[in-house]
């Protein structure tokens, strides 16, 4: 049994498909399928159950395959050693960041890790925060860009702060607020806010300044990205907040600050405390301050 061998049954436990196994791998349906038997054959087990149109994981094929997983990536770690050895700037860094941050940010900070690091090859992932935790738990990208304190305690997980995004509140021109240059959190108690969908966690971070300050939810709608939340605003159809780092030039919207102290969420760089590429990840984030 090779180290493809282990790629084939981790393929094909993911998808539950030998067709989407297959082209994953790239290799053809029919030699994936023969590979599996052959091997299932020599080992003397059933690594999966399989008809004509489902396939399962056997109780022996879970183990095998949740052993493969380890040793590939352990396999990939010695890679990225070598590879670090030899230059420890010139690798792949996976890098995440979620919707409500990633469009603003990104365009700013992937030039400066660029111009800092020219070296690296630098691949993106714009994904919820629950979804990019999972998957630098599971070695799938190198670091991400995340709100912290992070929605649960992840000993595995270290990070270095970068700056602090103060929330604003987004109002449209017609509103009584619009006229204000700072906004008290008491002037807010009894409105109703826009908020984004389950998931993200804008909405989270605005759901606990809306508790602190005596705000509701306006429940009759719940956007999927930012800037829909933003148009929503403009319609007249609410208000909301905004963080700072979103707010556009010469938008049609009023932008009101809060009174001090403004509520904010604090952005982060975070990675596996396990990384081997750790010495190169604190780099980019110290030089991200």
């Amino acid at each position: 049994m090779n180290i493809r061998d282990f790629q084939y049954i981790i393929s094909i436990a993911k998808h539950s498909h030998f067709g989407k196994a297959a082209e994953e791998c790239n290799v053809s349906q029919p030699a994936l399928s023969m590979q599996i038997q052959k091997l299932e054959s020599a080992f003397g087990v059933k690594i999966f159950e399989r008809n004509n149109k489902h396939v399962m994981v056997t109780d022996i094929g879970r183990k095998i395959i949740e052993r493969a997983k380890n040793i590939i990536d352990e396999t990939q770690r010695i890679d990225e050693l070598i590879k670090i050895a030899k230059d420890p700037e010139a690798v792949e860094i996976r890098i995440g960041a979620f919707p409500t941050l990633a469009p603003y940010f990104l365009p700013v900070a992937i030039p400066k890790i660029i111009k800092k690091f020219p070296k690296l090859k630098i691949f993106l992932i714009e994904e919820k925060t629950e979804v990019l935790i999972k998957k630098l738990l599971a070695g799938e990208i190198d670091t991400a860009f995340l709100a912290t304190p992070l929605p649960m305690e992840i000993p595995t997980i270290e990070y270095s702060v970068l700056f602090e995004d103060e929330f604003l509140l987004a109002v449209p021109p017609s509103h009584k607020f619009a006229g204000n240059k700072v906004i008290n959190r008491n002037e807010l108690s009894g409105e109703s806010l826009l908020l984004m969908d389950d998931g993200h966690c804008l909405r989270e971070q605005a759901l606990d300044i809306c508790s602190l300050i005596g705000v509701r939810e306006k429940e009759q709608f719940r956007a999927t990205s930012l800037e829909t939340l933003r148009q929503m605003v403009i319609a007249n159809v609410g208000i909301t907040l905004i963080p700072k780092i979103a707010v556009r030039e010469n938008d049609t919207l009023v932008y009101i600050p809060f009174h001090k102290p403004p509520p904010k969420r604090t952005i982060s760089m975070v990675w596996r405390s396990s990384s081997v590429k750790k010495e190169l990840l604190l780099k980019i984030a110290q030089n991200m301050i």
